[in-house]
């Protein structure tokens, strides 16, 4: 696949994010990963400043809703970094036939791994109205309703839709009011 023709146009806007696994591979279904994807959004917010206002993380994606002036260096830093993190766990796991697979599917340019855990590209969408993010944070909300998984969105614990009904998620997001 190659580079994504979807680019970070403006730096003071939210976008919505949407980084996919390579081949489709479930590996956020492992609750050991998932704890990787969480404890990294929680990193980004704190340390890297990154204002979070949604995600949602299904087996084999995770969406964001997400903003910083220099969020397109914040998020390679994240894939980089959950990436190297996963393989790790998987190594640590003894898992070879999906170290295998993330090994087979990897990408040439990719030369400082042996694998490849996410597909190329961020898929940045900006969020330039609060019409379009009420419809990009029910998007990323319902992704789990529409897949079938649940029937309320703040059923789907690896979810920001339960912070915006008034209890505590996972991890703290902060609140888009509009």
């Amino acid at each position: 696949m190659g580079r994504s023709r979807y680019k970070f146009h403006e730096k003071y806007y939210p976008y919505f994010i949407t980084s996919t696994i390579i081949e489709g591979l479930p590996l956020f279904m492992n609750p050991g990963i998932s704890k990787i994807i969480l404890d990294a959004l929680c990193y980004f917010q704190n340390e890297n400043e990154v204002t979070l206002y949604g995600y949602v993380i299904m087996p084999n994606h995770l969406h964001l809703i997400a903003e910083h002036e220099a969020l397109s260096g914040k998020l390679r830093a994240f894939k980089s970094f959950t990436g190297r993190s996963i393989i790790d766990y998987l190594m640590e796991k003894n898992s070879k036939a999906i170290l295998q697979k993330l090994s087979s599917k990897k990408l040439k340019n990719h030369r400082d791994s042996k694998h490849q855990v996410w597909q190329e590209g961020l898929h940045p969408k900006q969020v330039s109205s609060v019409k379009m993010m009420r419809q990009k944070m029910e998007y990323l909300h319902y992704n789990p309703v529409k897949a079938g998984f649940v029937e309320n969105p703040v059923h789907w614990r690896l979810s920001s839709a339960v912070n915006y009904e008034g209890d505590s998620g996972l991890i703290p997001v902060t609140q888009f009011s509009g």
